[in-house]
């Protein structure tokens, strides 16, 4: 099978309720990474494209009932949510044509899974607690009503990444919608097209107000930029790369707005002494091969008994090599190809690195060499490195690919160390035959997620994000709606 293209109409931004192109006019090529062909062109945004869609979500915000209108919002979300029920499969093709994404993943988390999520945010609205009554309080002789409200924060810039567009994008537009903000999603390069269709779903099929949502694809740097640098921005939701957050921290502090960071990973994938090794260590290599390990919270960093490396090892390698590289239109593809030819040569320096550092190549290393439609594409060989330890940089940064760095350890505590010893700490699992054991490790781990013995994580409810340089805050779940949210105290006379 070869991987279609879509039939989508050309993307386009949009900025104050109008759909149209950059006011400059220039575009630029979006690819499909399985075939490195052209498959469209997006709106290349210009600074007056930007200062225009922030001009027009901060006089949505101050001049518009919207975030004080909660019936309001549910109304228009379900509509954006029927929307896109209604187009989901042209956006699962445009999905696999433009991000990569196998098929099995477009049906979970790369689609179907966060339009369900955007469903559970909703009904969160409708249901929220926006006024929690303190009661009477006596503070110097004075007695007072004290009422907690939650406010929208006001205008929020959602900057997202190309590796889970649609889950990215609506796990950030969504509940900052529904908290009552207005709203600017930038979206990298590499993936425009579908943030572009969610915003002509919200200009043709919704009553959202002009201003309130707006979409813009800007290429350069620059551009973006001035989101984080723009006082009429109060809050930046971002999800990349560490240094980037940190340029966006660093560019936000002047005017102290509130960011929200979902930064890298260099997650660990613990597996105990008492436990069946190679089938752990099989697990381990299937989830860093899905989507070409184009994941902040796989578990890249395998940790195993050094007395069972050698056999941890080879079956990493043996289930690496069986899965391959294929057609992410194929349903029986685990790991597509990565998204650009950029990034294939950045992975494909790290592979070089291992050999330099010492390390061995297991499986893989190399570029997975395809014919037909997809020799043009950008493919990488699913890959297991060996003989290194833990002050390795493959072992240390993250590569974003299909590479599983296997590390030995000497017992809990040495694992628990090793773990722990890393700028990261978005996720992780720990593998044991007892469930009380592999929780007692799973408590020392210094993560923001963790799965025990298999447990999934993942979820609309289930907040996600890191501790250390993994990031600030938390997505999804209330506590990711909550992000969104200012709180007021307002007091009266009792």
């Amino acid at each position: 099978m070869t991987t279609r293209e879509p039939t989508n109409p050309p993307a386009q931004q949009l900025v104050d309720g109008k759909l149209g192109a950059a006011s400059s006019g220039e575009t630029y090529a979006i690819l499909n990474p399985a075939t490195g062909q052209e498959i469209g062109r997006a709106p290349d945004s210009t600074a007056e494209d930007m200062d225009a869609a922030i001009a027009a979500a901060r006089r949505a915000f101050d001049e518009t009932d919207w975030s004080t209108d909660v019936a309001l919002r549910v109304r228009c979300l379900r509509q954006l949510h029927q929307a896109i029920l209604d187009n989901a499969e042209a956006l699962r093709e445009l999905t696999t044509a433009e991000v990569g994404a196998p098929a099995f993943l477009v049906a979970g988390p790369q689609f179907d899974t966060p339009v369900e999520t955007l469903a559970w945010t909703i009904d969160l609205a409708e249901s929220y607690e926006w006024e929690r009554d303190l009661g009477v309080g006596v503070t110097m002789g004075i007695s007072s009503r004290r009422t907690v409200r939650k406010e929208a924060v006001g205008v929020v810039a959602a900057i997202t990444p190309w590796n889970f567009p649609n889950q990215i994008n609506l796990a950030k537009v969504g509940p900052a919608l529904a908290a009552g903000n207005t709203v600017v999603l930038k979206p990298a390069p590499d993936t425009p097209w579908l943030a572009a269709e969610l915003g002509r779903l919200v200009a043709e099929h919704t009553d959202i107000p002009p201003g309130v949502f707006n979409v813009v694809t800007p290429r350069d740097n620059r551009v973006a930029a001035m989101l984080a640098e723009d006082p009429r921005v109060d809050l930046v939701s971002f999800t990349g790369s560490t240094a980037t957050g940190r340029a966006i921290m660093a560019a936000a502090a002047p005017s102290l707005k509130k960011v929200f960071l979902e930064l890298g990973g260099k997650s660990a994938a613990i597996v105990l002494d008492d436990a069946d090794v190679a089938s752990a260590a099989s697990m381990a290599a299937f989830s860093v091969a899905v989507h070409a390990g184009q994941g902040c919270a796989l578990t890249t960093r395998l940790l195993v008994p050094r007395a069972s490396y050698d056999a941890a090892v080879e079956s990493a390698a043996a289930t690496m090599a069986s899965l391959g590289a294929g057609d992410p239109a194929d349903a029986g593809t685990i790991c597509g190809p990565v998204i650009s030819a950029v990034q294939r040569d950045r992975i494909l320096g790290y592979l070089a690195l291992a050999e330099e550092e010492g390390g061995r190549i297991a499986t893989g290393g190399a570029v997975a060499v395809q014919d037909g439609a997809l020799a043009g594409g950008f493919w990488i060989q699913p890959t297991v490195v060996a003989g290194l330890d833990n002050s390795a940089r493959v072992a240390r940064e993250e590569i974003f690919g299909p590479v599983l760095t296997v590390i030995p350890h000497d017992g809990d505590d040495d694992a628990v160390r090793i773990a722990n010893d890393s700028p990261y700490g978005l996720s992780g699992s720990v593998e044991s035959g007892s469930l009380e054991r592999a929780k007692s490790v799973a408590a020392r781990i210094r993560t923001g997620t963790i799965g025990v013995n298999g447990g999934q994580w993942f979820g609309p409810d289930a907040p996600f994000g890191g501790y250390k340089q993994s990031g600030l805050g938390r997505e999804m779940g209330v506590e990711g709606f909550e992000e969104y949210l200012e709180t007021k105290l307002v007091a009266e006379p009792a």
